[in-house]
């Protein structure tokens, strides 16, 4: 991907599904079945993080095997791991931290970057950068909810990826916010799932967060129905080839004429 309507169409993907899983792999072999899982759920997303020396093969496997996950390389560190990333099939780069090097390498290169944050000092290199997203970082431990209102009182332009202490438990909280583009979380497929190699458990907790979030859940037994997002409901019912049509009332499911109201 490169230029801004690609960067563009990636931030509308992301704030469509609503969260990102955020993912350490021990193992590269876990990638294939793993992306499996998360296509089963119903979510076409995953962050594979340099958390681990699994990282990068994990990344080239996954995007082989399911060239239609948007997927994402984090915690990258230096330039040699966005490049690598990239390489290996990585569509953007997510880091910790504002490291100016990288950052800059991932704009020139057309490469989508989100950079952590943590305060307004960093804030303001982005801006400077002409960038409109960032990784607000660790979340919960910086104020959550109450330092991301605080900060979109000056930068009212800006939206925020926050990650770090986000569960099913505070995900409304976080995603309620206008200026929340997505919520980065482990939860959707914890490290214990994985070293258990229990995807069926995966895939139950990624269609209980999207239940949670779209409220309606395409899969092979029909469609369940329950809404606080309309907009991004109807976006998750479009990719499940489920016809939709405005009404006003709502969103209306064309094939069972359930009535979706926010």
């Amino acid at each position: 991907m490169s230029g801004s309507a690609d960067r563009a169409d990636l931030d509308r993907r992301l704030n469509e599904y609503g969260v990102v899983p955020v993912i350490v792999l021990s193992d590269p072999a876990q990638a294939e079945p793993l992306g499996e899982a998360l296509l089963a759920g119903g979510l076409p997303v995953a962050e594979i993080t340099f958390r681990s020396d699994a990282a990068l093969e994990g990344i080239r496997t996954m995007a082989k095997t399911y060239p239609q996950m948007l997927l994402g390389a984090g915690t990258v560190l230096s330039v040699d791991q966005a490049k690598a990333a990239a390489d290996a099939g990585a569509r953007f780069i997510v880091t910790p931290g504002f490291n100016t090097g990288v950052v800059d390498h991932c704009i020139d290169a057309g490469l989508p970057v989100y950079p952590g944050i943590s305060g307004t000092g960093e804030i303001e290199l982005a801006i400077s950068r002409g960038l409109e997203v960032v990784k607000f970082f660790p979340a919960e431990a910086l104020g959550g909810v109450a330092m991301l209102k605080a900060l979109s009182g000056p930068y009212r332009s800006l939206r925020f990826m926050p990650t770090g202490g986000i569960s099913l438990a505070n995900l409304h909280d976080y995603l309620s916010l206008p200026q929340v583009l997505a919520c980065g979380g482990s939860w959707l497929v914890s490290s214990d799932a994985l070293a258990a190699g229990d995807y069926a458990k995966i895939v139950s907790t990624v269609r209980t967060t999207l239940l949670e979030i779209y409220g309606c859940l395409v899969s092979d037994v029909g469609v369940e129905v329950r809404t606080r997002y309309p907009r991004r409901t109807k976006a998750y019912l479009e990719r499940e080839e489920v016809g939709t049509r405005d009404t006003d009332a709502g969103i209306t499911i064309a094939a069972t004429d359930v009535v979706l109201r926010g």
